[in-house]
């Protein structure tokens, strides 16, 4: 499948901005499941100052934010072409050895909520030596226990947060998934990128995932917000320990000059569009 992606964010900052700078994980790889035939990332308001590949192989750019402007707008945006892999991405890439993936993060910090999930699954059996059915399992019970239903946590919510509350989005039911893998003994990992969505080209924000490291496999995903392991509909763009490691845009800094200290982003607005193209 050929998927084209237009993906702009805009800043709104409360008044000028003094200096700046945004750490953009907004450009899809090259590897398992798909190609990268175009890709181009702009930005108005801002100079794009470097870009390198992460420790966990992910491409990173810089932008320097403009002094004195009062918003800055990013686009990322071309065609990619993906292929179904029935959510094997595949061996470990990267410079981090895979006990980095069983450390728990603030995000994903297994507590009594979590605990209690993986305890029920291992008392009804489905945990066991077969890793890839007991992931199947967790990701089934994740959804039973964090309903899909936006507009009630935000990035900072965690693993038990979105427990507690019952209900999230695929970003809470990805940590929540996360957590609990990691206290059963098994490597997880977040991933950003985009879906396309049937009957729907115009979307809010992006997509993400979890994924869980199976011997013979590897690295294997789950969408537990759709119940399915990734296909050709998806698009990988970054991955880390959590969201906050592979978010799209982080790490910005600004002072505006009115007062001298710094302020947080009056307003951030998000246009994302992915359709399917015909194949050449």
């Amino acid at each position: 499948m050929r998927l084209a992606i237009d993906h702009v964010t805009t800043y709104h900052f409360a008044g000028p901005v003094r200096q700046g700078l945004q750490r953009l994980r907004l450009s899809p790889m090259n590897g398992p499941g798909q190609t990268v035939e175009t890709w181009d990332i702009a930005c108005d308001g801002g100079t794009i100052e470097a870009s390198y590949d992460d420790e966990n192989t992910d491409r990173v750019t810089l932008i320097a934010i403009a002094p004195g402007a009062t918003a800055v707008t990013i686009r990322a945006h071309g065609v990619i072409e993906t292929r179904d892999c029935a959510g094997v991405f595949g061996r470990q890439t990267g410079y981090l050895p895979m006990w980095h993936f069983e450390r728990p993060t603030a995000l994903t910090r297994a507590g009594a909520g979590v605990r209690a999930l993986c305890e029920r699954l291992k008392a009804e059996g489905k945990v066991g030596n077969d890793r890839l059915a007991t992931l199947h399992a967790l990701s089934d019970r994740v959804a039973e226990a964090v309903a899909y239903e936006p507009g009630h946590t935000d990035v900072a919510t965690t693993a038990e947060g979105a427990l507690a509350a019952a209900r999230g989005v695929c970003q809470d039911q990805a940590h929540v998934f996360i957590a609990a893998a990691r206290w059963l003994g098994i490597p997880a990992r977040y991933v950003s990128g985009y879906l396309l969505i049937d009957a729907c080209e115009d979307q809010d924000a992006g997509h993400g995932w979890a994924e869980g490291f199976v011997e013979g496999l590897g690295w294997v995903g789950f969408d537990v917000a759709n119940a399915i392991c990734p296909d050709d509909r998806y698009v990988r763009v970054a991955s880390g320990r959590d969201y906050d490691e592979a978010a799209p845009v982080k790490g910005m800094t600004y002072t505006v000059a009115l007062g001298g200290g710094a302020r947080d982003v009056e307003r951030m607005t998000i246009a994302l569009n992915v359709k399917a193209l015909e194949s050449v």
